[in-house]
């Protein structure tokens, strides 16, 4: 028997007839290929068949969730754990794979947890100059008994050189003001009041708590069990991509850079190796043509969790109520 899904289950499924036909859109390599070959494109491969063939410095920001050293289970793909030193050897194996597709002014974050972030430190010191370790909330999981709940991940941002593109206007964030200040004249100061609060424009920290982790009610939710929100990778484009620049990610996934380069008017090249997750890729794809919202993001804004600058109905939708409630 089928699983038997909520009615507000929004998570997104492929039927039989739907992977066949995504399939098809989905590129594999064999030798070089072109710029133009790859813009916007999704390459069903391993990252390591694939390096070799991408072209020389056209990447102008890669961002990378590789597996974190945990023995898990990735759509037909198995990743098995191993020792720091072995996890260390593979990380560099990737990267110096795909070195030569940086431009001299790209940017670079790459994602860990607690256990493999001073591994990619290390890695990636050699290769770039590191500007900056973010440390986002990950609300969610069971706690522990006998150890702190792990609550955390980090993102490591460097740059290729002392030149990168840097957009700390893109990003801010919009906080709830508690005591806020007025001038002399009782107007406020570096704050809005509107009729839903009063909020300030903040510039952001590599403290992340605004986040929520895509869930079941969420549309861009999917069966993938490491998938990044959209909010989050949103942050990452905006802060280091101009419009129109090229996004790399050689551990697609379900897609989610993708979708959130095409939103936010950037090209992209995803590489992923599992056949299905490609496919949801696409659709996603297929369906941000249609619908470039980000949740969390509204108004060129970053939005504090739980917060939307709507205004519910007392006969809101759940679908509304969720967009409120997981902002």
């Amino acid at each position: 028997m089928p699983k038997q899904r909520s009615l507000r289950n929004k998570t997104l499924v492929l039927s039989e007839e739907e992977q066949e036909r995504y399939r098809q859109s989905l590129l594999r390599l064999a030798a070089p290929a072109s710029v133009e070959l790859l813009r916007d494109q999704i390459i069903c491969q391993d990252v390591f068949e694939t390096a070799p063939y991408l072209p020389e410095q056209f990447v102008d920001l890669l961002i990378v969730d590789p597996p974190y050293n945990l023995t898990k289970q990735f759509g037909e793909h198995h990743f098995q754990q191993r020792s720091d030193d072995e996890y260390a050897a593979w990380t560099e194996k990737w990267l110096s794979a795909l070195r030569h597709t940086l431009k001299p002014n790209a940017s670079v974050y790459v994602c860990g947890d607690w256990r493999t972030s001073a591994i990619l430190y290390n890695v990636l010191r050699r290769h770039f100059i590191i500007r900056n370790r973010i440390t986002w909330a990950r609300d969610k999981g069971r706690g522990a008994k006998m150890n702190w709940k792990n609550n955390a991940e980090d993102i490591w941002f460097c740059t290729v050189g002392q030149d990168y593109y840097f957009d700390v206007e893109s990003v801010k964030v919009r906080r709830k003001v508690i005591a806020p200040y007025r001038t002399e004249d009782g107007a406020p100061k570096d704050w809005l009041e509107t009729e839903a609060g009063n909020f300030r424009l903040t510039h952001p920290s590599n403290i992340w708590t605004d986040l929520t982790v895509p869930f079941w009610s969420m549309p861009e939710n999917t069966e993938h069990p490491a998938q990044k929100p959209e909010k989050l990778i949103a942050k990452l484009v905006l802060a280091s991509s101009a419009p129109n620049a090229l996004v790399l990610d050689p551990f697609l996934g379900s897609g989610t850079t993708a979708v959130v380069a095409r939103k936010l008017g950037r090209q992209f090249v995803g590489i992923e190796i599992d056949a299905l997750y490609c496919c949801i890729a696409q659709k996603r794809l297929y369906m941000a043509e249609s619908d470039p919202y980000i949740q969390g993001y509204e108004d060129g804004v970053f939005l504090e969790r739980n917060t939307s600058s709507k205004t519910t109905a007392p006969n809101a939708s759940d679908e509304q109520l969720s967009l409120f409630m997981d902002g």
